[in-house]
């Protein structure tokens, strides 16, 4: 879809059928936008600590009340398995309640080191973030950005990707039915365009864009022109390493959970799977047989536990990318091909023998597609892990714990998750090194992101 276009168009991408179209805003209704959002943070700003924690914990309520129809239109507009769809609201839920019950300690004035307490910083709001928001996960990829966001006193304008535009309005609908002040939460269709005249604006004081790296390169530019803060959180190419001494059965079973969730489409999923030579012959089997085994179907349908690739370009872009690879060497262990039915299905798909070089191991694959490399021992494991452009986050499965967390100090990522795989959880920051991007979100380093940390100092006689 082109940002040309004057609106964006939802498809089921179960069948290809138009959903709806949704018409960019006008440069005047983007203006009047701005204006609603500026008054709604002055209205929230104003708020104590404790009824912003208030509306959060309201916010959680009318999301798992309204789970249903919620889950239907995620499923509906980018494919999500209506299991997956459910999960990932009530984990939203959850993610506004440990806010409302965490968020305030870290926005309480701080004593400092200055005796007898003559100066003591406070966490204060910036003003209007601009969160420029994914289709994988519809719903938690803009609530984890705005729920602290949000406690910390701004207001959240967003822009949605323009196939899960009807995902976007109901969030907004359930921030309103949840109190917050008119304005405090906007979710507007905007254009490209639109998007570049709402960063130079005065009344955006920030941005926050979860993408790819070609979105990352050209938001940072156009918020470093304006001199505002911006979070990025970008591509990722995993690494999940087994070393010899792991526990295969469970890595294998960890390993397929983590590439094949949300029909692959994870920035965070272990992507490049790295085995020891020693143990790799019985991974890669075990690992194929549990591949096989997956259901590819309709998010609707009971059983499916892998849905549509959310657009017909990525899967082709996807479906490119895996016969490069095969033609640079890499083994064709299952899969390789889209399934013979409406809709954009493709088969869980695995890739063995996959080396550098190869598009599996150097670009970011995105859908129901596992490589596996070899690595003559952990050294070479955390070689493999580390040659790439990308540092999101990391798997590392071993026996030996102590080791484990040595090995983790060397692995350039955001995150190493030891022997389990890699989740995005409030009480943790994720974020990435390299070019996955810079700045946390989530946690208490999430929360201080889009504040200003102010010094304020009496009398320093």
């Amino acid at each position: 879809m082109s940002a040309s276009t004057t609106a964006a168009i939802s498809r089921d991408p179960a069948t290809g059928q138009e959903i709806a179209r949704h018409p960019f805003i006008t440069d005047a209704a983007l203006g009047a936008l701005l204006d609603q959002g500026r008054a709604g943070f002055t209205a929230w700003s104003a708020q104590s600590l404790e009824q912003r924690a208030g509306v959060l914990r309201s916010m959680a309520a009318v999301l798992r009340r309204d789970r249903e129809p919620l889950a239907a239109l995620a499923t509906a507009e980018m494919g999500k398995v209506r299991a997956e769809a459910l999960a990932e609201i009530e984990k939203c839920a959850v993610l506004c309640e440990w806010y409302a019950d965490n968020g305030a300690q870290w926005l309480r004035d701080e004593a400092t080191a200055v005796a007898d307490n003559k100066a003591y910083v406070s966490y204060l709001p910036l003003g209007v973030v601009l969160g420029i928001m994914p289709w994988n996960f519809p719903y938690w990829q803009v609530m984890r950005a705005a729920v602290p966001i949000l406690m910390g006193g701004n207001g959240f304008l967003l822009k949605p990707a323009e196939n899960i535009v009807g995902t976007a309005q109901l969030l907004d609908a359930a921030w309103r039915d949840a109190g917050l002040p008119a304005g405090t939460f906007i979710a507007a269709n905007i254009s490209r365009e639109g998007t570049s005249a709402a960063i130079a604006d005065d009344r955006i004081a920030a941005v926050t864009l979860t993408g790819s790296v070609a979105a990352g390169r050209s938001i940072a530019a156009q918020a470093g022109q304006a001199l505002k803060k911006v979070v990025l959180e970008l591509g990722g190419s995993d690494p999940f390493i087994v070393l010899a001494d792991a526990d295969l059965e469970a890595a294998a079973d960890a390993a397929v959970a983590s590439r094949f969730q949300n029909a692959g489409q994870v920035c965070i999923a272990g992507k490049r799977i790295i085995v020891e030579e020693a143990v790799y012959p019985r991974f890669v089997a075990l690992f194929c047989d549990r591949v096989k085994a997956l259901t590819v179907g309709d998010g609707r349908e009971a059983g499916s536990r892998i849905g549509p690739i959310a657009r017909q370009d990525l899967l082709e872009q996807l479906d490119a990318q895996v016969r490069a690879s095969v033609d640079a060497g890499a083994q064709l262990l299952a899969g390789g091909y889209q399934l013979d039915r409406p809709g954009s299905f493709y088969a869980p798909t695995v890739l063995g023998d996959v080396e550098p070089g190869m598009q599996a191991f150097d670009t970011e694959t995105f859908g129901p597609v596992a490589s596996i490399s070899r690595a003559r021992d952990a050294d070479h494991a955390v070689a493999l892990a580390n040659q790439s452009e990308f540092g999101l986050s990391g798997n590392l499965w071993s026996a030996d714990l102590e080791r484990a967390r040595q090995l983790a100090r060397r692995l350039q990522t955001g995150g190493v998750f030891v022997n389990g795989f890699s989740a995005s959880d409030p009480r943790v920051p994720i974020g990435g090194v390299k070019k996955s991007g810079f700045g946390r979100e989530l946690s208490h380093f999430g929360i201080r992101e889009f504040v200003n940390a102010q010094t304020v100092w009496f009398d320093r006689r």
